[in-house]
């Protein structure tokens, strides 16, 4: 019996939500970390471009025909949200890109992570979390050790430019999830990321004039962001908050391991201090959410209207739709 891709889709997104989780960590920080090999061949903003545009497209023909009434049924209101994320998604990127090419894989990852931890610390609307925000900057410090003169201000500074990208995508999300399906959410929002990557991406690119680069973008970007960005949206309808927010807050160091086997890039004793506090910040502030979980009748551990994406990576509920390809 063949199978469509479709219908392996289906199959794939079935599976424990914590294994969905976990692989889509490890596919997001094995993609970046192979977009770092392929800067040498069109820069970071070429292979940002190339990853969103093959991303944009293999989405549009998974969401097929159904995409199209969605987009009739949508407000201008909500066409506006997807502008807008998908804008921001852009930023989220090619900001990423151009820090993982000045610094290591874990620390842009470090960095680009206080933004949903400011977040979750400042929704909880608690004093003593501000600890966990002093957990991470000390850890940040230790991954970016300013004190030997061989940071990379530029790389620092864009890291830190991303994470201020995250906390709006976060923000945007709950709009997007609300008025769209999964794939269409995605399909439409990374189609408007690869436009506007176009102006910045595409130069170097028809410069290259190297068809290899359009092969191994394709492989890239079905590991980031094709597959997290699909598996996180199917994952938040299925696990707690907390659950979320632990599992999440271990992307940093998976990101400095995917950094020390793919690219060589190995840490120093006192940078695996640093991302452990990192991590620890990002557990802590899960922890503390101990608020009740919002209530649903479609499924005993998830309700589909809610996003349960924690305060690390939503600042508050937002309707989340059926997965539907």
């Amino acid at each position: 019996m063949i199978t469509s891709p479709r219908g392996l889709l289906r199959r794939a997104l079935d599976l424990p939500a914590p294994l969905l989780l976990l692989a889509g960590m490890f596919a997001l920080h094995t993609g970046s970390a192979l977009a770092v090999r392929a800067f040498d061949s069109v820069g970071p903003a070429g292979v940002t471009w190339l990853r969103l545009t093959w991303a944009a497209l293999v989405l549009l023909a998974v969401g097929g025909r159904s995409l199209w009434p969605a987009i009739r049924r949508a407000t201008p209101r909500d066409l506006g949200a997807v502008v807008i994320l998908g804008t921001v998604s852009a930023g989220m990127m090619a900001l990423y890109s151009e820090a993982t090419a000045r610094i290591d894989l874990g620390t842009a990852t470090a960095l680009e992570f206080l933004g949903p931890l400011a977040v979750a610390v400042f929704a909880l609307r608690r004093r003593r979390e501000l600890v966990w925000i002093a957990a991470a900057a000390a850890g940040v410090l230790l991954l970016t050790r300013p004190w030997t003169g061989s940071a990379d201000l530029a790389g620092v500074a864009l890291g830190l430019a991303g994470a201020g990208c995250v906390a709006f995508y976060i923000v945007l999300t709950q709009r997007v999830g609300g008025s769209f399906r999964a794939v269409h959410g995605l399909a439409l929002a990374m189609t408007v990321s690869a436009v506007v990557m176009a102006p910045f991406g595409a130069p170097p690119v028809v410069a290259a004039a190297d068809g290899r680069i359009l092969l191994v973008t394709l492989a890239i970007a079905l590991l980031y962001p094709l597959l997290p960005f699909l598996v996180e949206m199917v994952v938040l309808q299925r696990m707690s908050r907390t659950a979320y927010s632990t599992f999440i807050s271990l992307e940093p160091g998976i990101s400095l391991v995917m950094g020390a086997l793919i690219i060589a890039q190995t840490p120093l004793p006192v940078q695996v201090a640093g991302m452990a506090l990192v991590v620890a910040a990002g557990i802590g502030a899960a922890r503390g959410d101990t608020g009740p979980p919002p209530t649903g009748t479609a499924r005993p551990a998830a309700e589909p209207g809610v996003d349960r994406r924690p305060e690390s990576a939503a600042a508050a509920p937002r309707r989340e739709p059926e997965y539907a390809g």
